[in-house]
């Protein structure tokens, strides 16, 4: 191989390895409806026990983990019921949970997430909501946190509860 071929594929690699090592260092955060990978800010390790401060946020970021091992993270809508934080994923065109969204089938086969609400980074786990009386009542909350919002139905939307 001549000189100047090495050191090409030598130059490459190096831009490669600093692209890489950029995006795991800062992150690729999602936009609007645009998935991104890792989610960056400062991590918040104590228990939650009041997620009020959640009130003050439009939409937040969850970070899921793939089946290839390179995270997925979405912007998605949160809401609180009865002192607990529940996620919310709507299937507007209709589909079957989890199967229409990637981060839906990430949290079903690894419930482990990391949530990004202002700052802050918050490494829980969620569980699907299927109690029919609790669903009820989480999607009023998110009505009545998000009244711009039209809901797809209460059968087309789906509720993750976050857990410690």
């Amino acid at each position: 191989m001549k000189k100047t071929t090495k050191i090409g594929v030598a130059l490459v690699a190096l831009v490669a390895g600093a692209v890489v090592l950029f995006v795991i260092v800062v992150g690729v955060e999602p936009r609007d409806q645009s998935p991104g990978l890792w989610l960056s800010g400062e991590r918040v390790t104590e228990p939650v026990t009041d997620w009020s401060f959640t009130d003050d946020y439009e939409e937040i970021f969850v970070q899921t983990r793939s089946p290839y091992l390179v995270p997925h993270s979405v912007t998605t809508y949160c809401a609180l019921y009865d002192g607990d934080l529940y996620l919310f994923s709507a299937y507007y065109e209709g589909g079957v949970f989890p199967d229409a969204r990637a981060w839906n089938r990430n949290v079903m086969r690894d419930p482990r997430v990391r949530l990004k609400i202002g700052g802050q980074l918050f490494d829980r786990t969620v569980r699907h909501v299927t109690d029919a009386a609790t669903r009820q009542a989480v999607h009023e909350r998110f009505i009545a946190k998000y009244p711009q919002w039209t809901s797809p139905g209460l059968d087309n939307v789906h509720f993750l509860l976050v857990e410690d």
